[in-house]
């Protein structure tokens, strides 16, 4: 086995003078960050799941007045069809407030901190955990995948 693949990995190594509070403290930003990412993606399921409801509602309003219920229909276009989600606001614009007001800027902290404050290195806290929990030698506890550079 080359070394590279059963040493550590260099690039998510700690540099030279970051303390153990320091590598704690981003991975708990980066925990946070990825639950962030998640909590987007319910988001746009959010958005993609009521504007498919909205869509579905011109086949009910169809149907209503196909089956003579045209005053339920036209209740249904006026009241629901449409509609905002919040006043002023189609779920597009909840997801576009949500990136600029919320996202994107913690998405540019976390960057800008791991900048500083590791010398760009992303998941040190993780990758110390990785180095903790390998066993040396063995071929599927290697630090890099095979072929990959250190």
């Amino acid at each position: 086995m080359s070394e590279h693949q059963d040493g550590p990995d260099h690039r998510h190594r700690r540099p030279e003078g970051v303390d153990d509070k320091t590598v704690e403290a981003l991975g708990a930003l980066s925990k946070a960050l990825e639950t962030t990412e998640r909590a987007r993606g319910h988001l746009y399921g959010f958005h993609q799941l009521t504007g498919g409801a909205d869509l579905q509602l011109d086949r009910a309003v169809r149907l209503l007045r196909e089956a003579g219920h045209a005053e339920w229909a036209d209740t249904v276009e006026t009241e629901i069809l449409g509609r905002n989600v919040i006043p002023g606001h189609w779920t597009f614009q909840v997801v576009e407030a949500y990136n600029a007001t919320y996202y994107r800027p913690f998405q540019e902290l976390e960057r800008s901190m791991v900048a500083e404050l590791a010398q760009g290195r992303d998941h040190l806290y993780e990758a110390e955990l990785k180095e903790a929990r390998r066993t040396p030698g063995h071929p599927d506890h290697t630090a890099l995948p095979p072929g990959a550079e250190s």
